[in-house]
């Protein structure tokens, strides 16, 4: 990790319709665990970020904003969260970000190995590798698996997370793969 802030375990992904209540899940998260406020095209987004930001200080959670400076900034979050397009075109702008605050931390989306690369040249503290497993999020989606999962954190420089079709069979077939921690959805509904 680039050394900024201890980086959480487990990631909830905040999703309206897989996790119409994302309010209870964070309440029922453990300290030190993340909520990544995602759902981009919601027009109650800021009020969203608001509310869980109030729910994450007191409990110890960091807040993570998916694709939006302005956002972090005006609710004070602890990560930034960068989709695989945004690594490509807006670097500049998310390093600027993170080195405005020591605790602040930055993450991407990765979907392949050449991602991953794209996101260590930025400097990233952690990845969300994914689909790892089937997942409702992305049907169809083809499947990284155990194998490529456990190479692809092997090389990286940062810390990975498994993303997509996380529940209690497929944390099992993780064991001894690397893996940082945990980021999903739908565990957390």
């Amino acid at each position: 990790m680039s050394g900024h802030r201890t980086c959480p375990s487990l990631i909830m992904i905040t999703d309206r319709q897989r996790l119409p209540d994302p309010y209870s899940a964070a309440r029922r998260l453990p300290r030190g665990a993340a909520v990544l406020l995602r759902d981009y095209d919601d027009p109650d987004r800021d009020e969203i970020g608001m509310r869980l930001a109030r729910i994450c200080r007191p409990k110890g959670l960091s807040l993570i904003v998916a694709g939006d400076i302005d956002l972090a900034n005006r609710l004070g979050a602890d990560g930034l969260h960068l989709p695989e397009w945004y690594v490509r075109r807006n670097a500049r702008r998310a390093l600027s970000w993170q080195a405005a605050g020591p605790h602040r931390f930055l993450s991407a989306a990765a979907h392949s190995p050449a991602a991953l690369r794209r996101a260590a040249r930025i400097g990233v503290d952690l990845a969300l590798l994914s689909p790892v497993f089937a997942t409702a999020s992305h049907p169809g989606a083809g499947e990284v698996g155990v194998l490529r999962f456990t190479h692809w954190c092997q090389d990286s420089p940062f810390a990975v997370y498994a993303l997509g079709g996380i529940d209690e069979t497929s944390v099992r077939r993780l064991q001894g793969s690397g893996a940082a921690g945990l980021a999903g959805i739908g565990m957390f509904a």
